[in-house]
């Protein structure tokens, strides 16, 4: 299961990251974040060791929310050097994930 992390937690698990990181901004009540909810894991599993992913529930870390402008979820935002390199938003196939995330870490 995908790592759930906090405002307070960003620094240490986005910006300090050796690896890119790939938020999956989300809330409980919202049903396309749900439905991403396995593919988000399937896709940690597919890049374990080279991405890094985590969820960020938007109702409870509104601080990195309203930093990076997510205003629709699920919102995705892939990271790189600790940098926000592309943000997408709604629910997607795996393929498509997988260009996004190609394309934002190479």
């Amino acid at each position: 299961m995908t790592k759930a992390i906090s405002d307070a937690q960003f620094e240490i698990e986005v910006v300090q990251s050796k690896v890119p990181v790939v938020i999956d901004f989300w809330a409980p009540w919202c049903g396309p974040c749900k439905a991403m909810g396995p593919t988000i894991d399937e896709l940690d599993a597919d890049y374990a060791g080279k991405v890094k992913f985590v969820k960020m529930n938007v109702d409870e870390n509104g601080e990195s929310a309203g930093k990076f402008n997510v205003m629709s979820i699920p919102t995705f935002i892939v990271f790189k050097d600790g940098q926000p390199k592309k943000a997408f938003i709604g629910a997607r196939p795996k393929e498509d994930m997988k260009r996004e995330i190609d394309g934002a870490i190479a």
